[in-house]
């Protein structure tokens, strides 16, 4: 929900500022830029100190930044917020997808990772039903900064929620051995490969999916001339679609296996996105490609924490897990500046659809170059 405000008032601050598409899309890729710096050292020191303590402390992080967003009067504020937030942002994943990993059955792991990785459909829905509310009944100049206050209420919640959750007990294992981590070990043999390979299958999937997630309320007020009312059932019908797909493609990777549901859902979303932004759609059927849309966006993501776990021994998985997922992050974040910059030469739809293609091209490479590790019991290698 946090992270999503943003992608919601970027035309009413588009508006407000008189901000350039550029500007706009800058300030999606910086926060998703620093968080790739945020899951590095996050994925270092939760092999270190523990799963647990890295993620409550990304938590606080991360939701006082959106807080302190709220209050920002120019680009350059609201860019050093942003950035800060991401920090905190790249490493809650890094300390969270581990820590599921590792508490999870391995027969059932894909959809119980892909399952609690719909929350950020959940949270994207209540950004869009806050700025809803919001907007009916403040007017704009006050109720985007409302909407960056509310980012700091989820993380309390959060943070009750998980005042006595425990170290997974692979991890205190690993301690048991007296081996310790080492960043420098994901890059030798046998690891370098592993490595290299989940970098670039994140990088896909993270660079369509945040060019989709971050353009996609903009694309329908400006491009489709949708009022910003309006977008609120388009954007419903796409985080639905979003919500089911992480699910969905959960239960793939454990039936089909992590290479075959990468693959089928890259080909998927690449026909999915470029007839939404590239063929001239009636609004109604804009809005029912919408589910699609956001299912095969999120599918492809669906399974990579559970893959990625996999790939890596416990003395360094959330190192691993951390810097690969990160490092494709900080690749696929630099599409959603590209498209600001390429929507004055082309449409914007049209470099959306471009940018958002091409990443999924990547995944498809990564997929063909995966080891396949469903059901891999996770032990102290």
């Amino acid at each position: 929900m946090d992270v999503q405000i943003y992608a919601v008032v970027m035309p009413v601050l588009i508006s407000l500022w008189a901000l350039p598409k550029s500007q706009a899309g800058l300030l999606a890729t910086a926060a998703l830029v620093v968080s790739s710096a945020g899951g590095w050292l996050a994925g270092i020191l939760a092999d270190r100190i523990g799963r647990v303590k890295v993620l409550r402390i990304t938590i606080v992080w991360f939701a006082a930044f959106t807080f302190l967003s709220g209050f920002t009067n120019s680009f350059g504020q609201l860019l050093v917020t942003r950035s800060l937030q991401g920090l905190g942002f790249g490493g809650e994943w890094a300390a969270g997808a581990v820590l599921i990993g590792e508490v999870i059955d391995r027969r059932i792991r894909g959809r119980a990772v892909g399952t609690v990785q719909s929350g950020w459909s959940v949270g994207y829905g209540a950004a869009v039903l806050l700025f809803a509310a919001v907007f009916s009944v403040a007017p704009p100049a006050y109720a985007w900064r409302i909407l960056f206050f509310t980012g700091l209420l989820p993380a309390i919640a959060v943070l009750w929620y998980c005042r006595n959750l425990e170290e997974p007990e692979v991890f205190h294992k690993q301690r048991k051995t007296g081996e310790r981590s080492s960043f420098l070990s994901i890059f030798r043999a046998p690891l370098l490969r592993s490595t290299l390979v989940a970098s670039l299958l994140a990088a896909g999937a993270l660079g369509g999916n945040y060019t989709i997630l971050t353009w996609l309320p903009t694309y329908l007020s400006l491009s489709r001339k949708l009022s910003v009312l309006s977008t609120g059932g388009y954007l419903a019908t796409n985080i639905a679609g979003s919500f089911f797909g992480y699910v969905i493609s959960g239960h793939l990777s454990d039936w089909l296996g992590r290479r075959r549901t990468f693959a089928l859902t890259a080909v998927c979303a690449m026909a999915t996105v470029a007839i939404y932004t590239l063929v001239p759609l009636s609004p109604m059927l804009l809005l029912a490609m919408g589910f699609p849309l956001g299912f095969f966006q999120s599918g492809m993501v669906a399974g990579m924490g559970a893959a990625f776990a996999e790939l890596f021994p416990t003395r360094v998985r959330a190192t691993g897990q951390g810097f690969s997922y990160n490092s494709g992050r900080a690749i696929g974040s630099v599409l959603p500046a590209l498209v600001g910059y390429l929507s004055p030469v082309l449409s914007l739809g049209s470099a959306i659809g471009l940018c958002a293609v091409c990443s999924y091209v990547l995944v498809l490479t990564a997929s063909a170059l995966l080891v396949e590790t469903r059901g891999k019991e996770l032990e102290c290698e």
